[in-house]
């Protein structure tokens, strides 16, 4: 691949110039460069690296325009939801500019000597170098500048970022503001840098000095990455965001007293972003409530999708609707409108059974990055968490929609908890679509969801991944690091 071509959904065709593949060999070199960055980043201030976040966050925001007409034109994902996003981002820096001056994501433990114990002084320090992997359906707030990058930098790390393919021209611009402002900031030259192309985010991964891999993206593509880090010489982490069908659960109560409320917000929440948010809510387990039915397929028929990201993602969903459609215990429920455009997809909803998920277990297992659902209708609470328990991996999320001034409140309590033994997040009666980026997020969960369930890729607790403990002992004060003396 020796350049990478942008193409604008709504039509197909190519759209700004192509973007030259960076280069093995560059990679190799710009990797050397990150570590050099690394051993004078490390030791920087934390109130120098909270700035320099600060100031990564103000360039963004000072050329949000130009970013956003940039991005709309390589993602289609309209100007109100990709100004957001880019607030979003800034918000993130911000946040981790504070996390980084408070210095409690240290974890600093001092025990003095006493009778036969040493004096034990232990701190977090950063792991070195590490790529980031960026998303092809956040442009800004899982790409270049996005929480990956934002946590990696704030815990001393330097960053190169692999741009995603999608979004070439959006992520080129961005490296270069983030890299202007880090400069401007004082910040070592190439603490932060960006590489284009497939080969060489192999190179990247395989490269001896890197020390840590962040990604966001398909269980494919994940676990080719974290076979590749677990096969080196020297094994680095891989903290691989990856498939999530997010069930919920709708209890009889609320099936019968709030449906046309759930039927909307599950229409709405499955077709934002045309259904490409990792946190779609892919499987909806429902009573056979005939009120709560129609007002699915009503919902769901009044939605209109839109097109997809790139011609490979709407390839995916279209072999995943002539999939579901070709089952034999499956039927369609509901259909939108598939909206203009070659790479458009029309929000779908098929209709399957607790017995045909229990010998087919892909209908719960396997994620469709799209606007597209799958209800299982006649599935009382005790049978959607035993399916879910015997049959399903991992998720981001789990939700429950129950009716507490009714009889759903005992029965919720129990599969509130059995359900945060299989997700990172548990919503009660809400949506999973949308993650807050605050200090007690959870965006994580058990394979394959994720490859670290014990991390989040979103919020102030993102830092964790990048440190890792030391402790010193009997050391002399004038030779400690300044955070322990």
């Amino acid at each position: 691949m020796n350049s990478i071509q942008g193409h604008d959904p709504r039509t197909g065709g190519p759209v700004g110039d192509p973007v030259p593949a960076t280069g093995t060999k560059q990679v190799d070199a710009l990797v050397q460069a990150a570590f050099a960055a690394f051993e004078t980043w490390r030791d920087t201030s934390r109130a120098a690296r909270a700035a320099a976040l600060e100031a990564v966050a103000d360039a963004l925001d000072a050329h949000v325009t130009e970013l956003v007409a940039l991005a709309d034109s390589e993602t289609a994902l309209g100007t109100t939801r990709l100004t957001g996003e880019v607030a979003r981002t800034t918000g993130q820096l911000r946040l981790f500019a504070e996390v980084v001056r408070d210095g409690s994501y240290q974890g600093i433990v001092i025990e003095h000597a006493e009778a036969a114990r040493p004096d034990l002084r232990r701190i977090k320090r950063p792991i070195g170098p590490v790529a980031v992997f960026a998303a092809s359906n956040f442009p800004f707030a899982f790409s270049v500048a996005g929480g990956d990058t934002a946590s990696a930098l704030a815990a001393g790390c330097s960053v190169i970022v692999k741009a995603h393919e999608a979004h070439p021209r959006t992520s080129l611009r961005t490296a270069e503001l983030v890299r202007e402002a880090l400069q401007k900031a004082g910040a070592p030259e190439r603490v932060f840098d960006i590489v284009f192309g497939m080969e060489e985010g192999v190179a990247l991964v395989q490269h001896p000095l890197l020390s840590g891999v962040g990604f966001t993206g398909s269980t494919r593509g994940g676990l080719a990455l974290a076979k590749l880090c677990a096969e080196r010489p020297q094994p680095i982490p891989f903290y691989g965001e990856l498939g999530s069908v997010n069930p919920v659960i709708v209890f009889p109560g609320a099936a019968r007293s709030k449906a046309q409320d759930i039927a909307r917000g599950y229409a709405a929440s499955l077709t934002q972003g045309v259904g490409q948010f990792c946190t779609n809510p892919g499987v909806l387990f429902v009573p056979d409530v005939p009120e709560l039915l129609e007002a699915i397929e009503s919902a769901v028929a009044q939605t209109t999708g839109g097109p997809m990201l790139s011609e490979r993602i709407h390839a995916g969903y279209v072999s995943a609707v002539e999939e579901l459609g070709a089952r034999g215990d499956v039927s369609l429920l509901a259909s939108g409108k598939a909206g203009e455009g070659p790479w458009s997809a029309a929000p779908k909803v098929y209709r399957t059974t607790p017995d045909a998920v229990r010998e087919s277990s892909e209908l719960l297992t396997e994620e469709h990055f799209g606007p597209v659902g799958v209800v299982v209708v006649g599935a009382a609470p005790a049978d959607a968490i035993d399916v879910i328990e015997n049959e399903s991996g991992g998720n981001l999320t789990a939700t429950i929609h129950a009716d507490l001034d009714g009889d759903d409140v005992q029965e919720a309590r129990r599969i509130g908890r059995l359900l945060a033994e299989r997700a990172g997040r548990v919503i009660f009666n809400g949506w999973p679509t949308g993650v807050a980026v605050t200090y007690a997020q959870q965006h994580g969960g058990p394979f394959p969801a994720t490859t670290t369930p014990a991390y989040t890729s979103v919020g102030a607790a993102a830092i964790d991944r990048w440190l890792v403990p030391v402790v010193y002992q009997d050391f002399p004060p004038e030779l400690l690091p300044d955070e322990l003396r």
